[in-house]
């Protein structure tokens, strides 16, 4: 049941977030929720089946069909596209695994025959088509995605409206409702209880949060196939918070490369202030409660595709020709799409240099270079057309002659046997893209070079033969990281690009074939298969805890999370502490300053008036033990508090204690000799001076880090560097070394907890009453300490424990508060109850004894 205090939230948050357009008609459900009275989800469910089977879903802009409709009768016909990537994972999934796609067809379809066609790809090809109306298609698809989101992703800004298109209101919200209709359609196919749903790429950013509105514990993954850009590229991007909360509603983001999921975390630190971690191996971000974990894995290549089109009788065919049409000529072989950043003029360019510098290959050696159609539109497409062309005009006026041309150009739509054939018989693969998210070339050119019996037989090579490959690959593409025996190269370097060409071509057998075999056994192993099975394997994995959690929605549009927190983990009610502390008769208060009793964000630091009589009053109550316990300084905490003559005082982490103003400070018997000072002072100096925004707080008993003001990028990874090296260089010193939130130092607050604790026992006063209220990690020790029921489990009667954080996220404690507002709200209710029972106890002392006897 959901607390009081989420009510207003979750009323706020169940209105719909975007009037967008809806699809024509609610198909049929796949699945049925399973009537258990287990935990129930959001949403509810018409038209179910009784089929009750697993399934995955598989959502991407388009599904993986082929479609096409019959002039003569007016008929659609549809097929599966044995190319799409969508259709080749299902070979990672289980045999019983039931896959579900849902996505837009590439054709429209008349309103009128949209029904017909859904019910006809549901139950031949399981596949459940978005309709998009034709004029938000194209906002959302080349408006949005392809003109604005796509070139920004490949690091291209719009700097000027010749280059790219500047960001549009209106194609944003085309882009939102497009999300929210993909959305509607998986919640219409989708079990949250048992279905795992996979979303594709950039052009679904939003859904997560649209799903995860509905479903709260929908078992969510999505992979990114594009790069991710750097933080300065990403951040100008207007809506650059909205994108990322939405994908942080996801349980699994995958990325091609390292660099990618880098950018990412490093966007979340920056934008949301997020900090990631590796837990085992993984890396996760911990967002409200849920962690969200991220997926480096570059996708595969389906082999038995490949080693079929290789034995299809058109590539065998094919490959005569070409060996026909350049005999005794060296091929290098380009395969890329028609856009920008493919980088096929600087390519020709290259092979330009090649011919220059080394006049011996005039003649032996031609670039075969495929354009694939474009994707789509624009002024860029068309410029980058014409000069690829105008180039390869030139190139082969100059050093072209009859019977040669240097560099082929075969642009239009090429068959995959037909590509084969030419992977099969070049020498060398050249992939020169400026910017790419994968990038698949090199991985089907290895396979092809690698060959099939029947392609042997086409080539005239014997089966035991060795295999050769030379590959020549931008650095700046996703493939690259994981091709270690490939020419690496920066593609604006035409010298370079040149010689490492050069190099490909000239280079000594044994050593080609060296490279390929490496590239060979990578490749084959690291399949499309295994990709999709890695994925899910990880997805499973980050939703096993879903139902181990309470789940709440809150937050309006994009702005909507679900905060996850264990059952047990709940508000503070003040009505019910209250209620405890007038029942109780011994208690101890321990209060947190920084972030609990004053705001973090409060430019003054000293308490105010408020707090102070709150502190006199609380302290009043003969009953009440009450602590401030602190990193700060004990002078600084003293002259804040010199008001409150029974407030006892915890300075710097209970190395100094005094219990009220009468009493002399104490020092807790630890590391009397400071000489550790001496070792760990220049270590944090030299941090200090690297690290532009950092300060050293020196006190008595600690030295502090600080690194709040630095970058937080560099002060987070300059406190983790800190933090090895001080844990290295005082291995053998009587001193601990933790870090705090954007601090480093060496001190807990746990054993002030448990000293006061033992000391009121001891004193024959145990208390049946225990508070702690702290925000950060140092106050997690005080939260574990006083649970610990070492001391604790002698005592008669166990004392009525309230550990709790403020703010709503993972914790030891077991109540939070959400703010400072709150904890004052806390002090002047314990205020209320003192003072009413130290009235009581001065005029009814005898009642009071006996019952607290």
């Amino acid at each position: 049941m959901a607390s009081s205090s989420y009510i207003s939230l979750m009323d706020l948050a169940s209105g719909d977030m975007f009037n967008s357009p809806q699809t024509p008609e609610r198909i049929s459900r796949v699945m049925t929720v399973p009537v258990d009275g287990g935990i129930t989800d959001d949403g509810d469910f018409d038209s179910l089946s009784s089929e009750c089977c697993e399934k995955t879903i598989i959502v991407a802009n388009f599904l993986p069909l082929q479609a096409q409709k019959d002039i003569k009768s007016g008929q659609w016909l549809f097929s599966f596209d044995e190319d799409s990537l969508l259709l080749q994972m299902k070979d990672g999934f289980s045999s019983d695994t039931i896959v579900v796609y849902v996505g837009s067809l590439k054709v429209d379809v008349d309103p009128k025959e949209q029904e017909e066609v859904s019910k006809t790809l549901l139950e031949e090809f399981n596949c459940v088509p978005t309709f998009l109306p034709p004029d938000l298609q194209k906002k959302f698809y080349h408006g949005f995605c392809k003109q604005y989101l796509w070139p920004l992703f490949h690091y291209m800004l719009p700097m000027c409206a010749d280059y790219g298109n500047r960001f549009d209101r209106l194609h944003w919200q085309a882009y939102l409702s497009a999300n929210k209709i993909f959305a509607d359609k998986i919640i219409e196919v989708t079990n949250p209880e048992k279905d795992y749903v996979w979303v594709h790429d950039y052009h679904l950013m939003a859904l997560p949060t649209f799903l995860r509105k509905h479903f709260h514990r929908v078992k969510l993954g999505f992979f990114l196939h594009s790069p991710f850009p750097s933080s300065e590229i990403y951040r100008t991007l207007p809506v650059r918070e909205e994108i990322l909360k939405a994908l942080l509603n996801a349980d699994l983001i995958g990325f091609h490369t390292f660099d990618y999921a880098r950018h990412f975390l490093t966007c979340c630190s920056r934008i949301l202030g997020l900090d990631h971690e590796s837990k085992r191996g993984h890396i996760g971000l911990d967002y409200f409660g849920r962690t969200v974990y991220m997926k480096i894995l570059p996708v595969g290549i389906h082999m038995g595709q490949l080693q079929s089109s290789l034995n299809h009788p058109s590539s065998s065919t094919k490959v005569k020709e070409i060996v026909a049409k350049f005999n005794g000529k060296r091929i290098i072989i380009g395969v890329d799409d028609m856009d920008i950043f493919k980088g096929i003029s600087l390519k020709v360019l290259a092979m330009e240099q090649l011919l220059q510098q080394h006049p011996e290959l005039q003649g032996k050696v031609v670039l075969i270079q495929i354009v694939n159609p474009a994707r789509s539109t624009g002024k860029d497409v068309q410029e980058a057309k014409r000069e690829i062309y105008e180039s390869t005009e030139r190139i082969n006026d100059v050093f072209g002659f009859p019977g040669y041309e240097p560099v082929v150009l075969i642009d239009r739509c090429v068959p995959f046997y037909e590509k084969a054939a030419y992977y099969a018989c070049a020498e060398c693969c050249i992939v020169n893209a400026v910017r790419d998210g994968m990038n698949l070339v090199p991985y089907k050119y290895i396979v092809c070079r690698q060959g099939t019996s029947r392609m042997d037989e086409a080539l005239q090579i014997a089966p035991e033969s060795p295999r050769t490959s030379m590959l020549v690959v931008s650095e700046f593409i996703g493939c690259s990281p994981s091709l270690s025996g490939a020419i690496r190269v920066n593609p604006w370097n035409i010298d370079a690009v040149a010689d490492a060409l050069n190099m490909a071509i000239t280079m000594p057998g044994v050593e080609k074939q060296i490279r390929h075999e490496k590239h060979y056994r990578y490749v084959s192993s690291h399949d499309v298969a295994y990709w999709s099975q890695s994925f899910m394997q990880d997805l499973e994995r980050a939703c096993k805890e879903h139902y181990n959690r309470h789940c709440w929605g809150f937050g309006f549009g994009l702005s909507f999370r679900i905060l996850s927190i264990s059952p047990s983990f709940r508000k503070l009610s003040i009505d019910h502490i209250l209620s405890v502390h007038r029942r109780t008769c011994r208690r101890a208060i321990f209060l947190d300053y920084d972030g609990t009793v004053v705001p973090h964000s409060s430019i003054i630091k000293s308490p105010g008036p408020e707090v102070i009589l709150f502190m006199n009053s609380i302290c009043s109550d003969p009953k009440n033990t009450v602590f401030i316990v602190s990193g700060r300084g004990k002078n600084s905490l003293s002259d804040w508090f010199a008001q409150c003559e029974n407030l006892g005082i915890a300075a710097e982490h209970g190395y100094f204690i005094r219990w009220n103003r009468r009493s002399e400070w104490e020092t807790f018997p630890i590391a009397i000799d400071f000489g550790w000072k001496r070792i760990a002072e220049p270590v944090m100096q030299l941090y200090t001076e690297a690290t532009d925004g950092s300060f050293i707080e020196s006190k008595e008993s600690a030295l502090v880090w600080h690194h709040q003001d630095a970058d937080p990028d560099f002060g987070s990874s300059q406190a983790k560097e800190l933090l090895d090296h001080l844990e290295n260089v005082l291995a053998n010193e009587p001193v601990v070394v933790k870090r705090g939130h954007q601090i480093v130092e060496g001190v807990t607050k746990g054993l002030v907890a448990k000293k006061v604790l033992s000391t009121m026992i001891s004193n024959g006063e145990p208390p049946d009453f225990v508070l702690c209220v702290g925000d950060d990690r140092s106050d997690e020790d005080m939260f574990e300490s006083i649970s610990n029921t070492a001391y604790i489990s002698s005592l008669p009667v166990s004392p009525e424990i309230f550990a709790c954080t403020i703010g709503q996220k993972p914790s030891k404690a077991r109540y939070y508060l959400d703010d400072t507002v709150d904890v004052l709200k806390l002090l002047s209710g314990l205020t209320g109850a003192s003072s009413s029972t130290t009235s009581t106890s001065n005029t009814e002392t005898e009642v009071s004894f006996e019952s607290c006897a």
